[in-house]
């Protein structure tokens, strides 16, 4: 007995001193948009990448883990259909008790073979990138996705259409991490709005990126659907302007066993209206612009996933791009001086064409035993065939009611090939540490046929040119990073070698360029707590002239302005610096960064007189470089649910930089123009509000402002503009249908005005389509049960990108 009771004591003992030596996690799960408990989630310790013990919430959320040694831990929380929340457990002698209350983010998942997309977009701040998982409130702000490009936080999205990233327009887009021949503004354009799960903004890229894009990559990631069975979605809408435009698109997908096939096919066509007017002010000089467009646009997609086994796993796609459109731009200049040997010009102008692009990829993944271990292979070669031809009649009157008609054609032809092979490789070295490499190669070739005259007569002023323009790009990367308690960093470094060659008329006028750098890049991430995480990134980047750029030839022409390229521009550098917070709030988060650039030779826009042009009206419109500049900025964005019916996500942006030119200032009393050094701080600000309101299950109604304020460049002062917009959507059949309207630009205030002061004053004002509105429908069907097929990481885009992702 006295042997028993010892023992027992000794138990008793060692008990006490494991419980005095123990800890406890415990919290509340719930869901971030209604703060309803989450039962039954699952919450994993770990150690070092181990599982030490885990649980499952109760009816109410709650969850309690008992018994926990004295350290540092990393704790999962994971539920089907929400983010997965990782974060940092610290126990010890001072703190033996730690309350973890989490609320998880709905994400795009597939229920029933419907996609479920969350109400309201969020934000997330990762390491080298900003994500916006689009919600309902953003897809029901237009067809297309440039449509709801102007509601993303630092994007800006012009009248032509043209995206800029924290007010610079020399950004990347790829489309699921990849490239395309195809022109972002008309590309984004094919794409339907419903189509959108995540855009990612990629402001500081790191070395596994290409380098190209001053302000960095705009990345567009597409819902993918890969359950059992067949399922799909059909959207369609109708904006209405100063006529009707309609889009509509079609997604398929069909599982079976280990293939998945997908395909898709969409549409948009109507024609879009842009006036101007342009008054030269040292004389009495107008001149007024009616610009229409009639496009029609289609897209093909279709492709496979072959599941070989648990570790490799084949795929194919290929998309199919065409369009066909005619525009017209009608001139129309009164000089009103009286001047019999000065006639005023009206011109009709006339451009038409069919464009096609081919892309076609092919990919091979293997996933080793160990997770996180992944070797990537891929090859995609993009065809693309534009064709315009453009007319221009030229009535000329003078004052005695003279006339006289001048005709003429362009006709410009382009072929440009585009071809990839790039491998990826992630190795986690272990629970702290990854190791990624990769190789690329990408080669580009590029064939221009330019014709122009009046082909009703011997003109000695007709011409013919050919441009070829062909690069060669060869790059290898790698990064290597680790993590700590709270501290985790990422450095890395891309070897490229670049050559380009141009070449006009068979050796008339030719251009090379050949040179090899490295582009490194650093991240450093300090974790303040579990709600404040501070970033601070470097890169170095470049931005080559483009083949628009550098083309010798007319792109377009009015009576007073043409416009060429440069084909002596010299690329551009970038060295940028930037840091980045963000804090977790109960009802929502907070992000906010500040950059700041440093830029060699400096690519943009010059207006000059033209040299061939006694009159001294005509101008030329073409590219140069600039002295180096400096840049920075800031950007705050909130996502903030006020209530449970009621969120906002309030966002503005700030950026300066400063210019150094040369600009021609002209003399009316001698006709001639003389170069002028002039350097401008050009300052950009902008500001939007988001604001959601949710009174039924069923209905919401949305509110959207934007402001973009006034801003110096080195030839003018572009003026300030402002818009509000309204909206509201309605759901139905079981969450598989909704319907949107959306009315845009309530008080037609949107317009693009400017002052010019080079070469001479003038003002001037374009104005687009910009109140309108959008009635939009989408409809998912399909029965697959929920059973993701193993595709390729890229989905996410967090491994891809290097030789990598192009």
């Amino acid at each position: 007995m006295k042997l028993k009771f010892f023992l027992f004591a000794l138990l008793g003992v060692f008990a006490t001193a494991q419980a005095q030596n123990a800890g406890t996690v415990s919290g509340k799960i719930t869901e971030k948009t209604n703060n309803a408990p989450i039962s039954y989630a699952t919450v994993s310790i770990k150690d070092n990448g181990k599982v030490v013990t885990g649980v499952n919430t109760d009816d109410n959320g709650d969850f309690t883990i008992k018994n926990l040694a004295l350290k540092s831990y990393t704790i999962e929380i994971q539920y089907i259909g929400f983010r997965k929340y990782i974060g940092t457990v610290i126990l010890s002698d001072n703190k033996k008790t730690a309350t973890v209350n989490v609320s998880l983010e709905e994400e795009a998942t597939q229920l029933k073979g419907v996609n479920i997309v969350a109400e309201r977009s969020t934000i997330e701040q990762k390491i080298d990138r900003k994500v916006i998982t689009v919600g309902k409130d953003l897809t029901t702000a237009g067809a297309s996705a440039s449509d709801i490009m102007s509601n993303i936080p630092s994007v800006n999205v012009d009248q032509d259409g043209k995206l800029s990233l924290r007010g610079n327009d020399n950004v990347r887009v790829l489309i699921d991490g990849r490239p395309s021949n195809i022109d972002p503004a008309q590309l984004l354009k094919q794409i339907p709005s419903t189509s959108i799960k995540k855009i990612e903004l990629i402001t500081n890229p790191s070395a596994k990126y290409n380098p190209e894009g001053m302000s960095g990559i705009i990345n567009i990631i597409l819902h993918k659907n890969a359950n059992t069975g067949f399922n799909g979605s059909y959207s369609g809408g109708i904006t209405f302007g100063e006529t009707a435009k309609y889009n509509q698109s079609l997604d398929l997908n069909y599982k079976t066993g280990k293939v998945n096939f997908f395909g898709n096919v969409g549409e948009n066509f109507g024609t879009y209206f842009n006036n101007g007017r342009i008054q030269r002010l040292d004389q009495d000089v107008n001149q007024k612009l009616k610009i229409s467009n009639d496009n029609d646009n289609y897209l093909y997609k279709v492709g496979m996933d072959y599941l070989i086994d648990d570790h490799n796993t084949l795929s194919f796609y290929t998309n199919q791009n065409k369009s066909t459109g005619t525009g017209i731009v009608l001139t129309d200049i009164d000089y009103n001086n009286g001047d019999p040997n000065i006639k005023n010009i009206y011109q009709k102008a006339r451009y038409q064409g069919p464009n096609q692009t081919g892309t076609y990829n092919l990919a091979y993944k293997h996933i080793f035993k160990k997770e996180g271990h992944t070797l990537d292979f891929e090859g995609n070669y993009s065809d693309t065939k534009e064709t315009q031809n453009a007319s221009f009649d030229t009535k000329t009157t003078s004052p005695n009611n003279t006339s006289n008609d001048i005709v003429y054609n362009d006709a410009t032809g382009e072929k440009r090939k585009l071809g990839t092979l790039n491998v990826d490789y992630v190795n986690p070295l272990n629970d702290k540490t990854t190791l990624e490499a990769g190789a690329e190669a990408r080669i580009t070739r590029t064939d221009n046929d330019y014709n122009t005259g009046n082909p009703a007569v011997t003109d000695p002023n007709n011409q013919a040119s050919i441009y070829t323009y062909d690069t060669d790009i060869y790059s290898a990367y790698v990064t290597f990073g680790q993590k700590f308690k709270k501290f985790s960093y990422q450095v890395g470094t891309r070897f490229e070698s670049y050559k380009v060659v141009a070449n006009l008329n068979y050796g008339y006028k030719t251009f090379n360029d050949d040179y090899i750098t490295l582009y490194p890049s650093a991240y450093f991430t300090y974790n303040l707590n579990e709600k404040n995480v501070l970033q601070l990134s470097y890169s170095r980047r470049v931005d080559r002239p483009s083949l628009e750029q550098t083309k010798p030839i007319r792109e377009f022409s009015t009576p007073l302005v043409t416009s060429y390229g440069n084909q002596e521009l010299r690329p551009q550098f970038t060295n940028s610096v930037e840091v980045n917070y963000t804090k977790t709030l109960e009802k929502g988060s907070i992000t906010a960064g500040v950059f700041v650039r440093k830029i060699n030779d400096q690519i943009s826009r010059t207006l000059s007189p033209d040299p061939n042009d006694e009159s001294g009206y005509k101008q030329i419109l073409s590219f140069a470089n600039y002295d180096n500049s400096s840049s920075y900025g800031f950007d705050v964005s909130l996502n903030y649910k006020i209530t449970k019916w009621w969120d906002i996500q309030p966002s503005i942006d700030f950026s300066s930089i400063k210019q150094h030119g040369v600009v021609f200032e002209f003399d009316p009393a001698t006709k001639l123009s003389s170069p002028l050094e002039r350097t401008v701080t050009t300052s950009a600000f902008n500001a939007r509000m988001n604001s959601n309101f949710k009174p039924t299950k069923r209905l919401s109604f949305l509110l959207f402002g934007f402001y973009r304020g006034p801003v110096d460049e080195i030839q003018q002062h572009r003026k300030e503009m402002y818009k509000m917009d309204i909206g509201s959507r309605y759901t139905l059949l079981d969450n598989k249908m909704n319907i949107s309207v959306r009315f845009n630009d309530v008080f037609n205030t949107m317009k693009y005005a400017f002052d010019g002061i080079y070469p001479y004053p003038q003002t001037g004002q374009f104005t687009w389509e910009s109140q309108t509105v959008y009635l939009g429908l989408t409809y998912n069907f399909g029965g697959g049960k929920i059973k993701n097929l193993q595709r390729k990481q890229r989905e996410d885009n967090t491994n891809k990108g290097g030789g990598g992702m192009f």
